[in-house]
């Protein structure tokens, strides 16, 4: 039996694909038609907006708690969160959650040692871009990492809040977003970690000067992998 797969979910789109990578992904490891069980909750993103507003990170956390804490009551018998932003909060979750989890970051950060980079480029939002979750992650695994001029993050941000969280995904966001990850080559990085959950389904491979991380699909399959690690395929 696979391991029930708890989501903790922030911002819809990119949790929609955390979830669809999984029962996707499922059949390969599983037998046909088969993934995981999974329960997902998701409080407003506006309930998140506020405390992140405020700089409350131990509120953006209650949070976490109290929606795994949900998770947990179904059956789930570990939690994900595919959001990056809010992974800021993963020190005080960690201890007080119910049940495990996976660390978003931690996962990207091991994908990038599997492939032998050396520094990463770093978009999300301003608050992730400019706060210690990647940054930690990275330099446990002995990384260095870049992030865009505070121009370009004040754009990026924009994008993500009025375009990409909504579902919208423009052409001109793609072609600005292209360029900055050229920008990051241009400084040094060998990769790019496209670390708000909604931009992979703005920006493909092709789209990337740099290989990218896809923290969305990223942490969708270490959460496959844990949860069927015991399971046999029939």
């Amino acid at each position: 039996m696979s391991k029930h797969i708890g989501i903790v979910a922030c911002s819809a789109e990119g949790a929609a694909l955390c979830y669809r990578t999984i029962c996707a992904e499922g059949p390969a490891l599983l037998g046909p038609h088969a993934h995981p069980e999974i329960t997902m909750h998701t409080y407003p993103l506006s309930q998140y907006m506020e405390p992140i507003y405020r700089d409350d990170w131990e509120g953006v956390g209650k949070l976490m708690v109290a929606s795994a804490a949900n998770v947990a009551r179904t059956g789930a018998q570990f939690a994900i969160c595919p959001d990056n932003t809010i992974h800021q909060a993963f020190d005080y979750v960690s201890k007080h959650s119910v049940i495990p989890w996976l660390h978003i970051a931690q996962e990207v950060a091991a994908v990038a040692e599997k492939n032998q980079y050396h520094k990463i480029g770093v978009l999300g939002t301003r608050y992730l871009m400019e706060g210690p979750v990647y940054p930690g992650a990275l330099i446990t695994k002995g990384m260095q990492h870049e992030i865009p001029t505070a121009e370009q993050r004040q754009r990026i941000n924009e994008i993500i809040f009025d375009e990409l969280v909504y579902g919208k995904f423009e052409q001109a966001a793609r072609e600005y977003f292209s360029q900055v990850i050229v920008t990051l080559k241009d400084r040094g990085c060998d990769a790019v970690v496209l670390g708000c959950t909604e931009i992979p389904l703005l920006i493909a491979q092709e789209d990337s000067a740099l290989p990218i991380l896809d923290s969305t699909r990223i942490l969708a399959r270490a959460a496959l992998a844990k949860a069927t690690e015991s399971a046999q395929k029939p």
